[in-house]
């Protein structure tokens, strides 16, 4: 019998994380069936996800009634909610996580947008969420702006398993290792089990074709048109690259002999959003040894049904990665003016999600609260 396109992935060393959760999900076992049936090995969220799974359905209702007759604020209501979401998800993942020895079976959970340029305040939310969820298989989700390198450390030295997200060029995603690095040798200065943490660098990949597709068409010529489409594969194939140089240098084989982890390459923003593109182009470019893809359910469906999985895509890509990038700057476009408005703009977008997130469940409290007092 032959295997299925996400058996395939999952051999050729691609963990598939869905890139969605919710209540009904959970409640409807669609979690255990994309396990199941799918490969699925792990849940990421944001803002956005929690924002859509509380505007529909009643799966929320329970909860919500309970939280407001308890008085509780809209924050403490949105923190209690989304854990409750991470907590329940982690137990069903948790076979997977043992069975990994923790490089699976991961759930994500992010920190407030808000805080993405206050390093203490991204701190301490962090130890508050990983206490509050309670399960080793949780990883707290921190962007990878400026201050965010400085909590991803300081989060990772206490023991804390980090998914650093928002992560779009090269140059911060070096500085992401170093970070994760630092915070390893400091976690191990304390006398902390280095062993037992662990850590995923989201490189995200549509946005940067969008951004760059939109200042290719700018330019107008045929050249530059030829090239929409290459940049956010090329762009994260020489993130790979990056990857497998800092783990081949003394520092961090000195931490791997010790007991610790490599911080794997996820794949992030893998919903296709270009109709011209085939949509399992973001999953079948960027297949390698110990990456993470973690997909919308629309990009799972696909590349189970008409994926591509030819092995390794990767590794033997990095010069005509290099050529894509180069033409592209030739082109007059700037790769690090793309890269700075990326990160600028996911931060944005996350704490319109976050707003929206607040507006969901203000609005849910407030419409529980008229039956509790008729009661």
């Amino acid at each position: 019998m032959t295997e299925s396109n996400t058996a395939q992935l999952s051999a050729a060393g691609v963990s598939i994380w869905l890139d969605d959760l919710s209540r009904e999900r959970i409640n409807a076992g669609g979690l255990q069936k994309l396990i199941a049936e799918r490969n699925v090995v792990g849940v990421t969220t944001n803002p956005t996800i929690f924002a859509s799974a509380l505007a529909k359905g009643e799966a929320y209702d329970d909860q919500v009634a309970l939280l407001a007759k308890s008085g509780v604020s809209v924050t403490d209501a949105v923190f209690e909610i989304t854990t409750d979401d991470v907590t329940r998800a982690s137990d069903i993942f948790r076979e997977i996580y043992d069975d990994t020895k923790g490089f699976d079976g991961r759930v994500s959970i992010e920190v407030e947008p808000g805080l993405a340029h206050d390093a203490k305040g991204t701190i301490d939310q962090a130890i508050k969420l990983a206490a509050k969820v309670g399960r080793p298989n949780a990883l707290i989700k921190i962007p990878a702006t400026v201050e965010g390198l400085e909590a991803i450390t300081a989060v990772i030295a206490q023991g804390i398993s980090v998914n650093v997200t928002l992560i779009f060029s090269l140059e911060r995603y070096r500085a992401v290792i170093n970070a994760y690095l630092t915070g390893l040798e400091q976690a191990k200065a304390a006398g902390i089990d280095i062993s037992a943490i662990h850590s995923v660098a989201s490189f995200f990949v549509s946005r940067v074709d969008t951004e760059i597709d939109k200042r290719l068409d700018a330019v107008g010529t045929d050249e530059a048109k030829a090239l929409k489409g290459k940049a956010g594969v090329a762009n994260a194939q020489l993130a790979y690259e990056v990857y497998q140089q800092a783990f081949d240098t003394e520092r961090a084989k000195g931490l791997l002999s010790a007991g610790a982890n490599k911080q794997r390459p996820l794949w992030a923003s893998t919903g296709v959003k270009d109709p011209n593109v085939l949509d399992t182009t973001y999953v079948v470019e960027l297949i390698a040894a110990d990456v993470v893809n973690t997909m919308p359910e629309k990009t799972l469906e696909a590349t189970f049904d008409h994926g591509e999985i030819r092995g390794d895509s990767i590794s033997a890509s990095y010069a005509a990665a290099n050529e894509v990038m180069d033409a592209i700057a030739a082109q007059g476009v700037s790769y690090d003016d793309v890269t700075e408005l990326l990160e600028k703009e996911g931060v944005e977008k996350f704490i319109v999600s976050w707003n929206e997130l607040l507006d969901t469940v203000t609005a849910a409290l407030e419409a529980a609260k008229p039956s509790e007092v008729a009661k």
